[in-house]
């Protein structure tokens, strides 16, 4: 079985992919910034300010950050498919 993997890479039976998952390595709060950085391997640090802005500013931010941390599954705890 080959798989073409999200970076354009090929391989028998590998599956490279990334998955968004919330950081308790990394977390203050629940880990949904730590895991937005660590997908898109940015600083955390920028996306919480982001996040604190956004949230402040539109209002809109809490109530995001409440759907990704009931949505977003802990590091680790994820299912791979078959």
């Amino acid at each position: 079985m080959i798989q073409i993997c999200y970076n354009g890479l090929v391989g028998k039976g590998i599956r490279m992919s990334k998955k968004l998952t919330r950081d308790t390595k990394n977390q203050k709060l629940a880990g949904v910034c730590a895991g937005l950085a660590k997908y898109f391997n940015v600083d955390p640090t920028l996306v919480r300010v982001l996040w604190i802005i956004l949230g402040l500013a539109a209002g809109s931010g809490v109530l995001a950050y409440l759907i990704c941390w009931f949505i977003m599954p802990e590091e680790g705890t994820s299912q791979d498919e078959n």
